[in-house]
This record gives structure tokens, sequence and C-alpha cells, in this order.
């Protein structure tokens, strides 16, 4: 789904999102990029339709879930009041919940391993939805976290294409709490650059400047905008 995902801030937008709407282009214009080319994606998760409504309101059109189960309580709903919103799940997907999946999100960011890729090749074909894919690396290697192995990214790439026929978009990260992030961000970058990816995943509330210094196209701010969970 094509969108414009620029908020045409107001007055009485929320001051979340107009702060993050500020620093996003300020960093823009550090890094010589149109504000443009990054897509703010606001997380919604744990919050209800009268927090998101507000958001929606001021021009926010890009939103992230979690789980798909929260998504299917509030957003067909707000998606039947509301022209023109995009859906992405940002967090770990279930093999057993592709159908919903790709009949609810326009992206998924969370694409890790072969069972999941034969899911949503079967779920794509017959729905003839063709959600955007992103791979998620886990860049820190950190065994508790979901996500491919940098020294396995790209034979893991090859085969959603080859294996699966699944059409990769790009890659999502999310480095280790404690890690300066911008060699995880600069090699999420490198790795997709070598496998022809063009849209990079990264960035949270407190680090998407960095991000976007480093070429990040979607970042994912959810406390900044909606406030503490």
């Amino acid at each position: 789904m094509a969108v414009d995902n620029v908020p045409p801030l107001t007055s009485d937008s929320p001051s979340g999102l107009a702060a993050v709407e500020r620093e996003i282009s300020r960093a823009c214009r550090d890094a010589r990029r149109e504000r443009a080319s990054v897509t703010l994606v606001a997380v919604s998760k744990t919050f209800g339709g009268d927090a998101i409504e507000p958001v929606i309101h001021a021009g926010q059109r890009v939103f992230g879930e979690n789980r798909v189960q929260e998504a299917k309580s509030k957003w067909p709903d707000l998606m039947a009041r509301h022209q023109g919103l995009a859906l992405h799940l940002i967090g770990p997907l279930q093999s057993n919940k592709a159908r919903e999946a790709v009949t609810l999100f326009d992206a998924i960011h969370s694409v890790d391993r072969a069972s999941l890729c034969d899911a949503l090749a079967k779920e794509i074909v017959k729905q003839g939805r063709h959600p955007q894919l992103f791979v998620q690396l886990n860049t820190g290697e950190e065994p508790q976290k979901a996500g491919i192995a940098p020294a396995d990214a790209d034979a893991f790439i090859a085969s959603c294409r080859d294996v699966h026929g699944l059409q990769i978009s790009g890659l999502m990260c999310i480095p280790p709490v404690d890690d300066p992030p911008a060699p995880h961000f600069a090699l999420t970058a490198k790795i997709a650059t070598r496998n022809g990816l063009k849209l990079l995943s990264m960035g949270m509330s407190a680090d998407f400047e960095t991000a976007i210094q480093l070429g990040a196209t979607h970042i994912r701010v959810g406390s900044a905008i909606f406030g503490k969970r």
C-alpha cells in the first residue's frame, strides 16, 4: 500500500509525534537526505484506539504492532474508519499465525526461519496479498533474541528467494541494549547492499537519528510518540 508517511503537522498534533517529526527532519537534513526517504512506523503496541486516534488525526499513517492477536483486536475497526493506513508487524511471528499476518499486515519485519518462509509463501499465493518482507538479523548474536546471524544472512536471503519464492524487500535489526547501535546499523546496511535490498528497518526511540545517518528507510518509534507503557 502506498501511503504518505509524513504527517501534515498541525497546532493540535500530539506533542510526542511533533517532537519526533522535528528530530527526523533534522536528522535527514544532517544526513543530506529527503524527509520522504524515511518512513516513521509509529509503534502502537499495548495502546488502545483512544491513544491511537489522535495520532491518526495528526496525519500519521504507518503503525507497528508486535503481536498478531493484539493487532486483530483493534486495527480492523480503526482501518474501517480511517483511510490510507498501513500496518507493520515488527514483532516475532509464529508460523501458525502466517495466514492472519498476511491478511492483516502490509509489512512483516521478522522473517527469520525456513518454516516461517514456507508458511508465508503458501499464504501469499493463496491470498494474493504481498506484504513487504524484511529479514530480521540478530547482529549481536544474542541467544535470547530472534533473527539470522550476520554470517548466515546471505545464504538465508538466497533461500528465501530461490527455495521459497519470496520477494524480500529489506532487513531489520535490533542492536543489543548495551552496545553502541552504529556498528550494528552499519553492518545491516552492508549486508543489505550486497544482497540488493533497498529497505532498512532500524532505529527506535533512543537511536533513530543514528539509524537515519546510516541509511534507515524505516524507523520504529513508540514511547517517544505514545509515552511510557
